[in-house]
């Protein structure tokens, strides 16, 4: 008897196709693409969206942080920081919509993140290299 043939395209791991598992691996940001790191391990490009997904929302949350620290300790002044915060966060969603339509277009394929891929990607590929 034969083992039935999976498609290249499709990772071996919780039975979801690269497209979907890419484009899952933004959904809760940072949080998915830990998830996906892992499940996703069979798929180069898909623990690529993953750790794309881990730095660079991983990278918002820590800024947001520590601009909402500095924004809460600087009383008046901090409100200045508190609207930088809510720019970063406002660029991390128009990223996310992105990265997410981009992930379906080009069918889970590796893929840098819209307007900020060229600084993400090496951190993603070295973290994406790390996870065997």
């Amino acid at each position: 008897m034969t083992s039935p043939q999976h498609p290249m395209n499709q990772p071996q791991s919780a039975g979801l196709d690269k497209k979907t598992s890419a484009i899952l691996s933004y959904v809760l940001g940072w949080l998915t693409g830990i998830i996906f790191l892992f499940v996703g391990k069979n798929d180069p490009d898909v623990k690529f969206h993953a750790a794309q997904s881990i730095v660079f929302f991983g990278a918002v949350s820590v800024v947001n942080f520590v601009l909402g620290i500095l924004g809460s300790l600087l009383g008046t002044l901090g409100i200045i920081f508190s609207l930088a915060a809510f720019a970063v966060v406002i660029l991390a969603v128009v990223v996310w919509i992105m990265a997410m339509v981009q992930a379906n277009n080009t069918g889970g394929v590796r893929a840098e993140l819209p307007i900020v891929g060229k600084f993400v990607a090496p951190y993603a590929d070295r973290l994406a290299a790390s996870v065997d």
